[in-house]
């Protein structure tokens, strides 16, 4: 029996997997079992920031996994007291909390807001807005936030105490915001919802509405965190910080994690037996995450990722067969003017390279670390599938 007809009978039928069994890696590139090899133009979907076992990156993993691999959070550790300090630091927040997804992350920070809000108003506060095609994680309280109704199927009764506004419109925002509001929660670059950019001018009104009333912002960064948008946070492109964000994909460099950071005012609001996780601040994934910390910190790191994405920008809009393209940084959204995204992410793996899509576009989420002549080869071939 091979590893794809194994695989099928025993695990659960959840994703629409591609018949490509993908046995290591190395820089940018992963090997198959058949030994075929694959430029990964998907990080595993923005996960793999540094991409495949970066050599500094897998020593640590190792090294801590040499001396522990995990303990409960009733006791402390000195690489999550390390990993934390640097983290908050980096990004100016004052605290904390780790889970295992950026699921975890997300429902932690809904949590914060309803007890920040319950502790200041009462029970009666907790609404939090969020926007139409929004993607905030597959938990049943999650995908109650998310703004695609194509995701509120199957698990009724959903979680109540969402309300959905669209992108980009100050007004129907406005509408919405009311006394039972106490967070308003934005992703500014779409990702699942198609690559959409939110407007500066909504970004900033969304924060004066939040400081005018005592509302939390909440940011979904688990997609546009770490260096990915070319900045530590994307909040920075906007000019505004959220009171709470969330971090997960890129920010261990391919192990599980998720990060909750709050600034001070609602960092002490989860108290001992409100919140937790039992893997949560995971030494293997703090280790993974203080290599990826340090090097997407490290002077010119950043501005190569945006040097890189201002490249495949240009290289993008010049090929036939490319209507539009979205995005910021390293998280790109292709609009075909008559293929259909779906067909030219299959394609591709026949050429060697491994693509994704969001809704209708081709997707790429490439590791921060691909070289110039990687960006060439994995965008010739995607001209040529397009010619």
């Amino acid at each position: 029996m091979n590893t794809i007809e194994k695989f099928n009978n025993n695990v659960m039928h959840t994703y629409g997997r591609y018949d490509l069994v993908l046995d290591k890696g190395n820089g940018r590139d992963a090997t198959a079992e058949d030994n075929k090899q694959y430029i990964d133009f998907g990080s595993g979907i923005g996960t793999n920031s540094l991409g495949y076992c970066d050599s500094d990156w897998v020593e640590a993993v190792c090294n801590q996994a040499k001396s522990i691999q995990h303990t409960s959070n009733y006791y402390y550790t000195k690489i999550q007291a390390e990993f934390s300090e640097k983290l908050c630091q980096s990004t100016g927040y004052d605290k904390v909390f780790f889970g295992n997804s950026g699921a975890e992350a997300n429902e932690c920070a809904i949590k914060i807001a309803r007890k920040y809000s319950f502790d200041k108003y009462g029970e009666n506060r907790n609404t939090i807005i969020t926007l139409v095609n929004s993607f905030h994680g597959r938990t049943l309280c999650t995908l109650s936030a998310t703004g695609q109704d194509s995701f509120h199927q199957y698990f009724f009764p959903f979680v109540g105490g969402f309300v959905h506004t669209p992108a980009n419109d100050i007004e129907a925002l406005k509408s919405v915001v009311d006394d039972s509001v106490c967070a308003i929660m934005v992703e500014f670059v779409q990702g699942e919802g198609g690559v959409v950019k939110l407007d500066e001018e909504f970004v900033k009104a969304v924060r004066s509405i939040c400081d005018e009333k005592d509302i939390l912002m909440i940011a979904d960064e688990v997609q546009t965190g770490i260096g990915r948008t070319g900045k530590l946070l994307a909040a920075e492109h906007f000019g505004v910080k959220a009171d709470i964000t969330t971090l997960a994909k890129g920010l261990a460099g391919g192990v599980p994690i998720g990060a909750c950071l709050a600034v001070e005012k609602c960092s002490s609001v989860l108290t001992p037996g409100t919140h937790g996780s039992t893997f949560g601040g995971n030494p293997l994934a703090c280790a993974g995450g203080n290599v990826v910390m340090t090097k997407v910190c490290a002077e010119g790191f950043l501005d190569e990722v945006s040097k890189k994405s201002e490249y495949i920008f240009s290289k993008l809009k010049n090929i036939k067969g490319v209507e539009s393209v979205s995005g910021l940084g390293l998280m790109i959204g292709i609009t075909l003017t008559e293929k259909k995204a779906a067909d030219v992410v299959k394609a591709a793996l026949d050429k060697g390279l491994l693509l994704l899509t969001a809704k209708e576009k081709v997707r790429l989420l490439p590791p921060l670390t691909i070289t110039y002549e990687e960006i060439d080869k994995g965008i010739g071939i995607l001209s040529e599938l397009l010619a």
